[in-house]
């Protein structure tokens, strides 16, 4: 087993576990790298997991039993290149047995029984009510207005119980209705997290160099062009977006700073609108060179969570989302991603994301708040980001006899 200085305590984590990330773009504008997993570590974070390291959970708060943290170290791995799949491995493996199972399997794939199709129970539906949300809405201004924070993320739940399948079936399906540049997959026994993510939290590049792209601001696309090309330009223009991402914005360079060589956090980005298959966001560019000292893994776990799906300040705004959101959101607004072995990564933000534990399912969406949010417009636009997810979802929703 290799081992370099970026590697943090993850020696016992090497339990078997699947996954499949396609976390890497071929969207100009967001890859100005040629980074992807060439062997190493892929690793989540939950939500939980992280945020438990600045608050601790509230009564009201129903905690989440999946798993909060999985780390797997890969020397061996399948990738799809040139419309190809291709295996890599260490020339240098002394574990031979394992890579011929590996080749053994990908040349006998086992069949998928036909009657083991993935099925939900019954359409995913919100957990909470519209006027349920409407509440939680006006206690976010409440805090607001007293001065607790200037913007706090409120999200909601929906959720199903699966009859039988995995989510994994529906993969790719998911990601041809995406297009998520920064989707992933993970599993460990009966948990699974399928992630169509458009957001980047932290790219580990050559040379120390690091970015992020926080997402604040969102509008929906629509079949009519010209209405989409009005709906793109409103968000371009849009004061009230532009105040929100500028919070965040400058919530994400102050913790880079921390991490950061004095002088090298910039901007070169800011108020982009990326146009994704079922909304346009808003979206900013931070970058910054890590001091010599700084070990990746470590600031990676101590930037997280990310500041677009918390508010500002930070640690006020996650007690804030802990009492008034009911459920704990375990792997959601957690991260997934990897590192290479020479230190090299990526790690989105788990939003638009499905989590499976045992026969439950449960997909989250929400919006950063202001005074100057409308709760129709922050209800819609929850609604706005996962309705192509829960259309697709529910088609397999088990008919009644």
């Amino acid at each position: 087993m290799r081992r370099t200085d970026f590697s943090y305590d993850y020696a016992n984590f090497n339990e078997k576990l699947e996954f499949i990330l396609p976390i890497s773009s071929d969207r100009q504008s967001l890859s100005s790298s040629e980074i992807q997993f060439t062997g190493g570590y892929v690793c989540f974070y939950s939500y939980d997991f992280v945020s438990s390291t600045y608050i601790s959970n509230s009564q009201n708060s129903q905690p989440h039993l999946s798993p909060t943290a999985i780390i797997g170290e890969y020397d061996i791995f399948i990738q799809q290149k040139n419309n190809q799949w291709t295996l890599f491995f260490d020339s240098t493996l002394s574990d031979q047995t394992t890579l011929l199972k590996l080749i053994h399997d990908l040349q006998n794939p086992a069949v998928t029984q036909s009657d083991n199709s993935f099925q939900l129970q019954e359409s995913l539906q919100a957990r909470w009510s519209k006027a349920d949300y409407v509440s939680a809405f006006q206690k976010v201004q409440d805090y607001l207005y007293a001065g607790d924070c200037y913007q706090i993320n409120l999200t909601q739940e929906f959720q199903s119980k699966i009859s039988q399948g995995r989510l994994l079936q529906l993969l790719p399906e998911l990601l041809e209705l995406s297009q998520a540049p920064f989707a992933g997959y993970i599993a460990h026994d009966d948990f699974e997290l399928l992630s169509c993510s458009p957001e980047l939290f932290i790219e580990f590049q050559t040379d120390r160099m690091i970015r992020t792209r926080p997402i604040k601001g969102t509008l929906p696309r629509d079949k009519d062009a010209q209405t989409d090309q009005a709906n793109r330009l409103q968000l371009a223009t849009s004061e009230k977006d532009q105040a929100e991402n500028l919070m965040i914005v400058d919530l994400l360079r102050n913790d880079l700073s921390v991490f950061a060589e004095t002088g090298s956090v910039n901007t070169p980005k800011l108020f982009e609108v990326e146009s994704f298959a079922q909304v346009h966001h808003l979206v900013s560019e931070i970058q910054a060179k890590l001091k010599p000292e700084i070990n990746p893994s470590k600031m990676l776990l101590q930037a997280l969570p990310g500041g677009s799906i918390t508010g500002a300040p930070k640690i006020r705004a996650m007690q804030i989302i802990d009492e008034l959101e009911g459920n704990a959101r375990g792997a959601y607004c957690g991260s997934l991603g990897y590192f290479n072995y020479d230190g090299t990564g990526r790690f989105n933000i788990l939003i638009r994301s499905l989590q499976r534990y045992g026969d439950a399912l449960s997909i989250w969406a929400g919006g950063g708040i202001t005074v100057a949010s409308n709760v129709d417009a922050e209800y819609q636009e929850c609604l706005d980001k996962v309705s192509a997810l829960l259309d697709f979802l529910n088609q397999f929703t088990a008919t009644s006899s």
